[in-house]
């Protein structure tokens, strides 16, 4: 019996990545719980299992009293000094209790409790294990895909991504190997959930610092992000080492680095942009693919910036549904106005002829005063 007891404890050690100690103590705990059961009479049984032998002892235990108030928990000194040589008042003993009067139903018992603790262990273990993963990328094999979300085995763990936070017209099928952020591990009555999310920005972050040693180093640093998932994505980057370009290490040897990330995405493209203290050539920087003009900016009237655009680089600037200059906007923290060379040379003229009206307004009002 210990020796079958000893060799299920190892067997469930190491299947489930739960410490022997922690073991002996759940089955200590569930075979109390089934002795207490069968000796439902008895309010004073104990329990205790070798940590080296597995062997079990069922006892009572018996408080030595001068006085007998109770004979069911104590024991008279007289008595006790006769069985028990050496016992006075106050002392307690253990009587055994022989385990064969254990029986079936308690077994049983002891087994069921025994299961739920190991389940309550493992959870523990895989929120203990994830919850300091919180913001790092994992790659998961896709399960199934059931109640408007994706479950993922990550690991020994099963983890959860909503159908909201899979990429835009995605369609995942059992046994797709993908990549996505852990975004959160949190406690349910199930268990420990693991939240993944392949549209958070920081996703995007992740997938950098995996494929670019030189931001994973720090030696590249990551300025700021703005993202529209399954669309476009815009980085801002910059190098504490002016030896190394921060855009081209980024991009990589013939663009590896950053086709690798946009493979993974599923097409989304990505601008990489030089970040600038200067926030004019930022502004500017920003509007990629588009190249502007001039830029102005007004640091008094809630950060706002005026672009001007060749005639021909508008669109571009402005991007489809505006998306470009959003994701600028976003990117810089500054609201962008974005117009062309035209509109603006039109503007210009306008102010001259109104600046114009006004001299001359001025001009008469001079003269008819003179003539008074």
């Amino acid at each position: 019996m210990t020796k079958e007891l000893c060799f299920v404890i190892d067997q469930i050690s190491r299947e489930k990545g739960i410490s022997r100690e922690s073991l002996v103590e759940v089955l200590e705990a569930a075979l109390l719980s089934a002795a207490r059961k069968k000796f439902s009479s008895k309010s004073n049984i104990g329990l205790r299992i070798d940590p080296k032998t597995c062997e079990i002892s069922v006892f009572e235990t018996m408080t030595v009293v001068d006085e007998l108030t109770d004979p069911e928990t104590e024991m008279r000194s007289a008595e006790a000094a006769a069985a028990y040589p050496g016992k006075v008042a106050g002392d307690t003993i253990e009587i055994p209790i022989p385990m064969p009067d254990f029986g079936r139903i308690a077994a049983q018992t002891a087994k069921q409790v025994i299961f739920q603790k190991v389940r309550d262990a493992e959870r523990e273990i895989i929120f203990d294990e994830y919850k300091d993963k919180i913001g790092q990328v994992v790659s998961g094999t896709v399960l199934r895909r059931e109640r408007g979300c994706y479950f993922l085995s990550v690991g020994k763990a099963e983890a959860v991504m909503p159908i909201k936070e899979a990429m835009p017209n995605e369609n995942l099928k059992r046994g797709d190997i993908v990549k996505a952020l852990l975004a959160d591990v949190r406690h349910t009555i199930k268990g420990p959930a693991i939240m993944l999310s392949r549209t958070d920005p920081n996703f995007i972050v992740g997938l950098f610092k995996m494929e670019v040693p030189e931001i994973n180093d720090g030696v590249v640093i990551i300025k700021g992000i703005a993202r529209e998932a399954g669309e476009r994505t815009k980085i801002a980057v910059t190098s504490k080492d002016q030896s190394i370009d921060a855009v081209g290490a980024c991009v990589g040897m013939k663009g590896t680095r950053v086709q690798s990330i946009v493979r993974e995405l599923r097409g989304e493209r990505i601008d990489i942009i030089q970040w600038s203290e200067d926030p004019r050539l930022f502004i500017a920087r920003s509007l990629t693919p588009a190249n502007v003009d001039r830029v102005g900016i007004n640091e008094e009237a809630e950060r706002t910036a005026m672009v001007i655009a060749d005639d021909q680089q508008l669109s571009l600037a402005i991007g489809k549904r505006g998306q470009n200059i959003k994701l600028a906007t976003k990117l810089t923290g500054w609201e962008i106005e974005v117009i062309s060379e035209s509109e603006y040379s039109k503007m210009k003229i306008e102010q001259t002829d109104r600046s114009l009206d006004e001299a001359l307004k001025i001009e008469t009002k001079k003269n008819k005063s003179n003539e008074a």
